[in-house]
């Protein structure tokens, strides 16, 4: 696969993005492995900017990783710094529908304890099913949230 060309101006804007990011990808002296490649794979779906961290003193061993790791994965190098690569593809986007769109609070089942005025009997344990518009209180009643307040003015008519 070849590498993603930027410009320079776009390569800037990614580098300021970088700047502030941790690397997620660590390289040891094993060099690059199939795990490695597979992880910085992982790592660009998910956030699309990443930096990694090679281990080893070699500079020239470092710029090889970083070609290499750029063509194989179809991401653009965006700088080399140190130990530090930093890599940049594009996300790619989410299929309509999918499990994690769309999702809202459900109802949950929650035990409420009521401990006994007398200390040496057992709590009264009870479920109460709380809603996503609801709260539960301190003392295990279940209240809803207030209703919106409609505006006086936007009612009035003149």
């Amino acid at each position: 696969m070849a590498q993603i060309q930027l410009t320079p101006t776009e390569r800037k804007a990614h580098r300021a993005e970088a700047h502030h990011l941790d690397p997620v990808v660590m390289i040891g002296g094993d060099g690059l492995t199939d795990a490695i490649r597979k992880e910085a794979d992982l790592a660009l779906n998910a956030h699309g900017l990443i930096k990694i961290r090679v281990l080893g003193d070699d500079r020239a061993a470092r710029e090889a990783i970083y070609q290499q790791l750029a063509d194989e994965l179809n991401a653009a190098p965006i700088q080399h710094i140190g130990k530090l690569l930093v890599l940049w593809r594009p996300k790619p986007a989410k299929e309509r529908g999918a499990p994690d769109e769309d999702r809202m609070a459900g109802p949950k089942d929650v035990k409420v304890l009521k401990y006994s005025k007398r200390g040496g009997q057992r709590p009264e344990v009870r479920v109460v099913r709380v809603l996503g518009n609801q709260r539960l209180t301190t003392g295990g009643k279940v209240k809803r949230s207030a209703p919106k307040q409609k505006s006086v003015k936007k009612g009035r008519s003149d």
